[in-house]
């Protein structure tokens, strides 16, 4: 076997402190050896970029260890570097003065500096490009001087961070393509790819394994050989048989409801328009069931975009996943065949059984004209997630509401106050309560 370049040994990363404390990733243990390509795909908020930071020492984790070569990692790791999604190149400079800035920074001499930077820009096919600025070129080439400044250091491990996601669909994948080629060719010195995606098919395409995590906390749930040749054709059966093993791992199996959950589910970040347009397309489909893997494509969404909305639609009862498919459920049939109006009321009713909307609810039915100030949620919230996730739970709840016209918001004074529709559907859900007692 190859010798292990990088190990990741019980590796858990917290923020904050009690009682509002918030575990971002918890026990995480891997192990790259060299010549492996790696990707890491999983929904957002599972601690992807997290692990990227704590693996190149920009870091430091709460409880773990990073080992290196055998030995511990303390700061800075002088053996890797990141390719981010943004290109990050300075404007200022010339397309071959934002690759010698790496090398400067090394203490390269000048004039090697420029003959190692001419070299790596003619290895990524941007040769007679050297005196241009980088608003001169497309976001593709951009994102290649990105790869040649990051290659110019030579690291035994590099890290991206999804890095073909601000392209175009064709830049994207003419640069996938290059990178492939420069790495199976063995023209870059680097030893190891770690490269963090939501793009399924495009963990297929490229890696040798990839890892799969889950978030709330974010930890590893699978660990995949793809034993594919190079190159992959994606109509290959081989090839959708795996894309569809790993939407099988990700979207997981439908599971029955904690009847009190310690903490709540939290909210999918969707448009409530794509929610609808896939009910609908399913609607459509033989038994209204479909393979996942398939659905990307035809809805001309992103598989993480996918994942969210089906997420979204099993939250509210309107789906059922198992074994990678996804099928209707009565109730999402009625959803996807009822008017705009109707719609409106399937969703409020399903929205006021979820534990973040009740909690919601029923703070503002108890406040003084049944409005709240937005700051006094917000930190209410902050008791179940961290700021930043809290803040996205608030506006995802409100644009809910907004659509189930359970909840008002007034930007002018910052308050959430319930709907007068809500405050009559509050006043027969309780109505209801009293009499079945």
């Amino acid at each position: 076997m190859p010798a292990p370049l990088l190990e990741l040994r019980h590796v858990t990363q917290v923020y904050g402190t009690p009682p509002r404390q918030f575990t971002a990733i918890e026990d995480i243990n891997l192990t790259i050896s060299e010549g492996e390509f790696v990707t890491l795909v999983g929904p957002s908020g599972c601690g992807k970029s997290t692990l990227l930071r704590i693996i190149t020492g920009l870091q430091r984790p709460t409880r773990g260890e990073v080992l290196y070569r055998g030995m511990a990692l303390d700061g800075v790791n002088p053996h890797a570097t990141i390719v981010f999604q943004t290109f990050a190149l300075f404007p200022w400079l010339t397309v071959q003065e934002n690759v010698e800035v790496a090398l400067k920074a090394r203490g390269v001499p000048p004039r090697l500096c420029a003959q190692r930077a001419i070299e790596l820009l003619d290895r990524v096919g941007l040769d007679g490009f050297e005196n241009a600025y980088p608003r001169e070129l497309s976001g593709g080439m951009r994102q290649k001087v990105g790869f040649a400044r990051a290659m110019a250091v030579e690291p035994e491990l590099l890290c991206l961070d999804e890095p073909f996601s601000a392209l175009d669909v064709l830049s994207a994948e003419a640069l996938r393509g290059e990178l492939l080629e420069l790495w199976t060719r063995g023209q870059i010195p680097t030893r190891a790819i770690l490269m963090v995606t939501h793009n399924i098919e495009e963990a297929v395409f490229m890696a040798d394994r990839i890892v799969v995590m889950d978030k709330d906390p974010g930890r590893i749930i699978a660990d995949l050989r793809v034993a594919l040749p190079q190159p992959r054709p994606r109509k290959a059966a081989a090839f959708l048989e795996t894309v569809d093993r790993v939407y099988a791992i990700l979207a997981g199996q439908t599971q029955p409801e904690p009847v009190e959950p310690s903490r709540p589910r939290p909210l999918p970040s969707i448009s409530l328009n794509k929610l609808a347009s896939l009910l609908e397309r399913l609607a459509e489909m033989p038994q209204s069931r479909a393979d996942l893997y398939r659905l990307p494509e035809e809805l001309a969404i992103s598989s993480d975009a996918l994942l969210s909305l089906t997420d979204a639609a099993e939250l509210l009862g309107f789906v059922t996943v198992a074994h990678g498919d996804i099928a209707l459920t009565p109730l999402g049939q009625a959803f996807a065949e009822a008017s705009i109006q109707a719609r409106k009321e399937i969703f409020s009713s399903r929205i006021r059984r979820l534990p973040l909307f009740s909690w919601l609810l029923e703070m503002l039915w108890a406040a003084e004209h049944h409005q709240v100030p937005r700051d006094v949620v917000l930190n209410a919230l902050e008791s179940r997630f961290h700021r930043e996730e809290a803040e996205r739970q608030l506006e995802i709840a409100v644009t809910w509401g907004r659509y189930a016209e359970l909840l008002a918001y007034d930007d002018s004074t910052q308050t959430i106050s319930l709907d007068p529709t809500g405050i009559t559907a509050l006043v027969q859900s309780e109505l209801a309560k009293t009499l079945q007692k």
